[in-house]
């Protein structure tokens, strides 16, 4: 295996650096693999519900593209769990993490905030808050956090519901995080508000 020279990145050498760079890329450009296995995963993982992480999570984003998401937010249904396993307490803004490089704010904000806003529907169980999200009601993606979870989040534990497999959004994952983070035509796009809130 191929290795840098140094030992502290302040003696690295460009060739060093290149190295590294390279092998970045190849990382990066296996990051679809990655995120498919993750998913894969989730079939494995929290019970106690009908349906496992992995079904809840092609349901929702199946839901989401029955109702007209776009791909964006299609793919943010798909992923919004995606942090359950390794940030049980922080899962919403674990999942958002992951695509944000990828997506339009938007979709970012509804995935970092789905799981305050889900409270609306159990927090009322243990003497919580159940409209602790209102916090954000005038916040110009609220409407499209609360079509989120609604819709196509809290309503995708039915084990009877004809859910895509994970085969089909296959291409779905691969194209999105194939295209260049951080671009600006995509962090820039409000374009898709006014279609998802609809």
């Amino acid at each position: 295996m191929e290795t840098v020279s140094f030992r502290q990145m302040k003696d690295g050498t460009k060739a060093d650096y290149e190295l590294l760079g390279r092998l970045e890329q190849q990382f990066i450009d296996e990051l679809p693999d990655r995120i498919l296995g993750a998913l894969k995963a989730l079939d494995d993982t929290l019970s106690g519900y009908q349906v496992t992480r992995l079904e809840h999570s092609l349901q929702a984003a199946t839901r989401a593209e029955a109702d007209g998401a776009d791909e964006e937010m299609v793919l943010g249904a798909l992923l919004h769990d995606l942090g359950d396993d390794l940030a049980p307490e922080n899962h919403s803004r674990y999942a958002a993490s992951i695509i944000q490089p990828y997506v339009r704010p938007e979709v970012t904000w509804v995935v970092q905030h789905h799981g305050l806003f889900q409270k609306v529907y159990f927090a009322h169980h243990f003497g919580e808050d159940p409209n602790e999200r209102d916090i954000y009601r005038d916040h110009p993606y609220y409407d499209s956090c609360v079509r989120f979870c609604e819709r196509w989040d809290q309503a995708a534990f039915d084990p009877d519901y004809p859910t895509q497999p994970l085969e089909y959004f296959e291409p779905l994952v691969r194209r999105m995080f194939a295209r260049e983070a951080f671009d600006p035509a995509v962090m820039n796009r409000t374009d898709a508000l006014a279609a998802s809130a609809a």
